[in-house]
């Protein structure tokens, strides 16, 4: 790999590692410290926030949480592979610097979220979030939400390494 290449792929690597160390870091706060696996609900700010325990086996919403050791598994190998994609694509195609967080931003998320299966068998969730008169029963965690901001941060400003090689070159 080239040095340009090296350098402009930090921005990839600080991102994930950021996202990575917040996201367990934050479940270690709220799920052990604050006893959350516990207590199961804590109000923050109600209704519009609350730390609610869920411990999802499943994808977003407990979408496909049946047969769970195999789905465990299967969704562990999924996320690396997704996450090794990524990667693989960032390194091999020009991208601008939006890019570049976005795609840490996916990996380091997925990667939380893959810390959790292998150490519990599912993943941590307990950000809950409603506003008054419409309860929400779903949870999600920083990693779900760094996700979701990468996946639609690629969608946004991943090019085809064409049109953006001189963005990558003047912002990366």
């Amino acid at each position: 790999m080239t040095q340009a290449k090296t350098k402009s792929m930090r921005a990839v690597i600080w991102t994930a590692a950021v996202i990575f160390v917040l996201d367990q870091l934050s479940k270690y706060i709220v799920v052990h410290m604050m006893q959350l696996d516990r207590k199961m609900q804590i109000d923050v700010l109600p209704p519009w926030l609350q730390f609610r325990m869920a411990w999802n086996q499943g994808i977003n919403f407990g979408l496909f949480s049946n047969s769970a050791e195999t789905m465990r598994w299967v969704l562990i190998a999924l996320a690396l592979a997704i996450s090794t994609w990524v990667w693989l694509w960032m390194r091999r195609e020009a991208q601008p610097i939006r890019a570049r967080i976005a795609s840490g931003l996916l990996i380091g998320g997925a990667l939380g979220n893959v810390l959790d299966r292998v150490l519990y068998g599912a993943v941590a969730d307990f950000l809950n979030m409603s506003v008054p008169g419409i309860a929400n029963p779903f949870s999600f965690n920083v990693a779900d939400i760094a996700i979701f901001a990468g996946a639609i941060g690629l969608v946004l400003f991943a090019g085809d390494g064409k049109d953006t090689a001189k963005a990558g070159r003047t912002q990366g």
